[in-house]
């Protein structure tokens, strides 16, 4: 039998996650038997006493909201990428016991922007200004995007990202969300904001087939404005997209072996309502 090994995704609300499946298909594809993966219910003060209890069987854990940033703050050593977007969703238990935090949102985003033809020079758009938000400016960064707007509800918002911007080294302009429409015209368009927010945009963009829009939502499917840009012909990519290459990142993280995504991917189809080949063509390869 082999050791016992464990990881989990942490997070509140965290009962309708669909990593478990993802890690699962994952380890049996790969051989790894006697690993374990399942949900831990808890809020961003309660992780840094859950870490503190976990025993050495325990790999990593995936940490989604609330709890990124605590998860950065209790990490004895933190990625690059986590530092400057100041959240990490990677919790990765090294051998003397310590954690590492990393951010696999950011690796994630680059991977299914770049899969869905984003190229270098692009202007982004990216409305709302949170958390996701940072993570889309370090990744527009990475993937050499000329400027990036945010177009964000609260101005002030805005001022609170140029950190980022100023650190990954893009430009970055603020926009009022009454505005909005008239930057829906960039190359790539990354919509950070929470479920509804962004539907009364739908009917105001004028799209451009050429735009590629990332839609961090993916329930329901599809979104108001990505309904929209797809009857434009735009290429489009949603959430569960880069669900499934953030999991790549933190299955590698935990297990020290490559992921098998072909199989995590049809895990995630099983699971998700809408199959990932239905959003116009875009999302990491498989």
């Amino acid at each position: 039998m082999a050791a016992p090994h464990r990881a989990a995704v942490v997070g509140r609300p965290i009962a309708h996650s669909l990593s478990p499946a993802i890690h699962h298909a994952g380890y049996a594809a790969a051989g790894l038997t006697g690993w374990s993966y399942t949900t831990i219910e808890a809020g961003a003060d309660e992780l840094p006493g859950l870490v503190a209890g976990l025993g050495p069987e325990w790999a990593g854990l995936s940490v989604t909201m609330p709890g990124k940033e605590a998860a950065l703050a209790l990490a004895d050593e933190v990625s690059p990428v986590a530092a400057v977007v100041g959240a990490a969703n990677t919790l990765v238990r090294r051998p003397d016991g310590t954690w590492y935090a990393d951010n696999t949102d950011v690796t994630g985003m680059v991977e299914v922007l770049t899969g869905a033809g984003c190229v270098t020079g692009a202007v982004v758009t990216v409305l709302g200004a949170g958390g996701t938000a940072r993570a889309a400016i370090a990744a527009a960064a990475r993937i050499g995007a000329a400027e990036v707007t945010v177009v964000a509800r609260r101005p002030e918002a805005v001022d609170e990202l140029r950190p980022v911007a100023a650190a990954v080294g893009v430009p970055l302009a603020g926009a009022e969300w009454d505005g909005a429409p008239a930057h829906a015209r960039a190359d790539l368009v990354i919509s950070t904001v929470p479920k509804g927010v962004a539907d009364p945009l739908a009917d105001n963009f004028d799209w451009r087939p050429e735009t590629v829009l990332f839609d961090a939502l993916y329930d329901p499917w599809p979104t108001p404005l990505a309904a929209a840009a797809l009857a434009a012909g735009c290429r489009v990519i949603s959430g569960l997209d880069l669900l499934l290459a953030q999991a790549v990142g933190q299955f590698e993280h935990f297990t020290g072996v490559a992921a098998p995504r072909a199989a995590m991917r049809a895990a995630l189809k099983g699971e998700a309502e809408v199959p990932l080949d239905a959003f116009g063509g875009g999302g990491a390869p498989a």
